[in-house]
């Protein structure tokens, strides 16, 4: 399994994947989950898979090798939207030439994406892929999109992400998303990936992978934890079996 988060900010975008995989417990390997297009000055476009591994690589390929009848590709998509047609068209494509083959073998075409970026002349945009080739686009009353173990990281994002919130205040929230699902999810793990993309930029300015050792992750693991326990101890425990209006925090009268 894996996990990965997009967010589309005011500012820019934000990406972060794990790089783990498994089938089972004794084949557990790290495979990278985000790959980037970038032609700077021009488009940058960042493309995040979770699901079955040989599906997720066949559908990069192809979009690396897509060309429509009228010569369309990925370099040269005329708006993010077209770009995703293509991500979509690609996921078709890999679809009808293996899904029946892999039926054979029990396994399902399992794929979902997230795909973002911004080509010259328009706005940053997120996209949300799934196995059919379909796909939703993120708005400001939905800025941010979730691929593999989500439930874990969900609820801090929810709190923390608006549209306005600065880039690095959206990544530290994504880093701590990312902890919170490595601690309670063995087949999420490291090194991670994060790109911050800032907005009209066009070209990949700030990107780092990110081990066990990292200083900053590290930091973020220890006082995150350890916040959480004294907010969690300052919270006054229930009162029982009292009057609500003699007493406060009655749970029950």
């Amino acid at each position: 399994m894996t996990y990965c988060v997009a967010m589309r900010l005011d500012a820019g975008l934000v990406f972060l994947s794990d790089s783990r995989t498994n089938a089972g417990v004794d084949h557990v390997g790290t495979f990278r989950k985000m790959s980037v297009f970038e032609n700077p000055g021009d488009r940058v476009m960042v493309l995040m898979t979770a699901g079955n591994l040989s599906i997720s690589q066949s559908v990069r390929q192809t979009i690396a090798e897509y060309l429509s009848p009228d010569g369309t590709s990925i370099w040269t998509a005329s708006s993010m939207y077209e770009a995703a047609q293509i991500v979509g068209d690609a996921i078709r494509a890999v679809h009808q030439r293996d899904a029946r083959a892999l039926e054979q073998f029990g396994i399902d075409f399992n794929v979902s994406m997230i795909f973002g970026g911004q080509i010259r002349g328009e706005r940053c945009r997120l996209f949300q892929m799934y196995a059919a080739g379909n796909f939703i686009e993120s708005h400001d009353e939905n800025p941010y999109f979730q691929i593999g173990e989500s439930k874990y990281g969900k609820p801090i994002i929810d709190r923390v992400i608006t549209p306005s919130t600065p880039l690095d205040e959206a990544a530290k929230c994504a880093l701590i998303s990312m902890d919170s699902t490595l601690r309670s999810n063995i087949s999420v793990g490291f090194p991670l990936d994060l790109l911050v993309y800032e907005k009209d930029s066009l070209a990949i300015r700030r990107f780092v992978t990110i081990d066990e050792s990292n200083q900053y992750f590290q930091m973020i693991r220890s006082t995150w934890g350890r916040q959480l326990k004294s907010v969690f101890e300052g919270i006054a425990d229930p009162v029982w079996n009292a009057a609500p209006e003699t007493t406060t925090n009655v749970l029950s009268s």
